[in-house]
């Protein structure tokens, strides 16, 4: 079991992370005022000091704690970390994304450290953004000097600030206007704030100081706790906090997620220029994602490269264990290129015109974000070429190795995720094209027996759903696409015609119910009570009687089908066994 401590905007990126597993954990704040919506964990409420946060560990047998609580909550911290050294458990802490150390900033390494800077530099009206528990920390200033302290519209805000002698008149809320606002009302010289991150709204804070030309006075967040003999693993995002429960908690996640080709491809590139510049070849490199948070991922060195072996987690990948190296070499100005076993785009349709290297716009922009300095880097992939053949590569029109790609740059193991962002690149390669007509089919047996129907479209004019019949047509109302033809197979259009349009067996099966619905709608009297799979019809109607009953299903497709693609003309074919083609009469 989880015990997460929360309360933050970190702690709710925590339970959706937790959430993905199904599986059940304990939620803790401290008080019970906020709006939290947890589907599998359970929410416990009340401070937790270090002989009850034991007891609770020991009682419901927790393995692993996330500490997803604010960064300046010091006692907290310190707190979990004994317990976990006690009972030998490991700690996520889960921090905030925080900006670098601006030099027009005024960094001050606790309270007193801030009021004998603000007391030197002469500030004399201050606007204080540190929250309510701070009043008593910055008593010795306020009692001198004009200050104004900003703290939540809440009665236990105001009751605290009462407690510790502030004016009344002198507090602000956060309901009441934004910081910029603050600002132009109560003109101080200077505003002081912690630095709580990107969560905690600190660049807002400094943008609004440095527009208004006043002073920021920054009180630097504490050092989290060093605990020798037991494992703390700091992450800063949900894709770090996911892979880290993973790997200390293995059983919580049935399945487990993997690296993108993008971010192995970033994370060579990364080591390979370290290398260069340093001579250093450290084991693990820190990747920032396009979400801003960092994770690291495992490299390797050879003679001229570094490179990463792809682990793809448990979603379904040819490209699981493959190499991607990076080699770097200094340049005058910064470059992405493509080597051995990375494709090249041959058609229209993607981010960058034939003739380049297949690799996307988001993997280009991952190493140029990492690498902030002119080199050359070569990607390439030593198995490429053969993987390749096993992809969708060849029918997208990408030849001679595999895509580097990866929006995100973590697999999540969810393979319908994956499989319905090919089809939207298929869907897009396809109208780049210039066809007038996209044939969409569930795989290459069918792809077979359709081509032949329109012997005049290029390959990019065929595209696989695999199950995601809705999901494609969604996709091709989306890119405005006007005319769909649609291949299915009796197992896949029973199913369909029944309204599930995602076919796949873990969400639909066949209803003989339903079936025996339509072959009544078509005059046909046969006893299907025996009946193990749909194609099975094909030998039970009358030869005579398949028009008949192939008009109702491709009637009743039609129903769901036809409204996600409302501005465009969509044609269904119903395919046999043997490559017969049914049309609506």
């Amino acid at each position: 079991m989880i015990l997460v401590f929360g309360g933050t905007t970190e702690g709710r990126k925590a339970i959706k992370v937790l959430d993905e597993s199904g599986a059940a954990y304990y939620y803790s704040t401290h008080g019970d005022q906020q709006d939290i919506q947890l589907t599998h964990g359970i929410h416990i409420t009340g401070a937790m000091k270090e002989p009850k946060m034991a007891a609770f560990c020991q009682e419901h047998d927790i393995h692993l704690l996330v500490d997803a609580a604010h960064p300046f909550a010091e006692n907290l911290h310190r707190n979990i970390v004994q317990v976990a050294q006690a009972l030998n458990i490991p700690i996520i802490r889960y921090e905030r994304i925080y900006p670098p150390h601006d030099d027009d900033l005024a960094w001050c390494g606790d309270y007193d450290e801030a009021v004998d800077q603000l007391k030197t530099q002469g500030i004399v009206r201050l606007l204080a953004l540190t929250g309510v528990k701070t009043i008593s920390k910055l008593r010795n200033y306020w009692q001198e000097h004009e200050c104004w302290f900003r703290i939540l519209n809440r009665e236990e805000s105001q009751r605290m600030a009462e407690t510790s002698g502030f004016p009344a008149d002198h507090l602000v809320y956060y309901e009441q206007d934004d910081t910029a606002t603050l600002i132009s009302q109560l003109h101080p010289q200077a505003i002081i704030t912690k630095e709580s991150g990107n969560s905690g709204g600190f660049n807002e804070k400094i943008e609004a100081a440095r527009q208004a030309g006043i002073k920021v006075f920054v009180v630097e967040r504490p050092d989290y706790p060093i605990a020798p003999g037991i494992t703390i693993e700091h992450v800063n995002g949900p894709h770090g906090l996911r892979r880290a429960v993973e790997r200390l908690l293995p059983e919580f996640y049935p399945l487990h997620s993997g690296l993108t080709t993008g971010t192995c491809a970033t994370a060579a590139a990364i080591a390979a220029t370290h290398r260069m510049k340093t001579g250093e070849m450290p084991n693990k490199v820190p990747v920032i994602l396009p979400n801003g948070e960092t994770i690291h991922v495992a490299v390797r060195y050879g003679e001229d490269y570094a490179s990463v072996v792809k682990v793809s987690g448990d979603d379904p990948d040819v490209t699981n264990g493959i190499e991607i190296r990076a080699q770097v070499k200094p340049s005058d100005h910064f470059e992405i290129l493509g080597g051995e076993g990375v494709g090249r785009f041959t058609v229209p349709g993607f981010d960058f015109p034939p003739g380049e290297a297949a690799i996307n716009k988001a993997p280009r922009q991952m190493i140029r974000e990492n690498i902030r300095e002119d080199v050359s880097v070569t990607i390439s992939v030593p198995q490429g070429a053969e993987i390749a053949r096993r992809t969708f590569n060849p029918r997208l029109g990408i030849e001679g190795g595999i895509s580097i790609i990866g929006v995100s740059g973590i697999v999540k193991p969810f393979s319908e995720e994956a499989f319905v962002a090919s089809i939207r690149k298929c869907m897009q390669v396809a109208q780049a094209s210039g066809s007038d007509r996209v044939v969409i089919n569930s795989g290459g047996k069918s792809e077979r027996f359709v081509k032949a129907q329109y012997p005049d479209l290029p390959q990019q004019a065929f595209v696989e759903y695999g199950n995601y019949i809705g999901e494609t047509l969604a996709i091709a109302n989306e890119l405005g696409i006007k005319s769909i033809t649609l291949g299915v197979m009796l197992g896949k259009a029973v199913k369909l015609a029944a309204g599930n349009l995602d076919t796949h067996s873990r969400r639909a099966t066949m209803d003989k119910e339903f079936v025996t619905t339509m072959l009544h709608e078509a005059s046909i009297d046969i006893n299907i009570s025996d009946l193990t799979l749909a194609r099975e019809l094909w030998e039970r109607i009358p030869q005579e009687r398949l028009q008949d009953f192939a008009t109702v299903v491709i009637s009743h497709c039609t129903q769901y089908c036809a409204p996600l693609l409302p501005d465009g003309q969509l044609t269904i074919l119903l395919i046999s066994d043997t490559g017969d083609i049914y049309r609506a009469t």
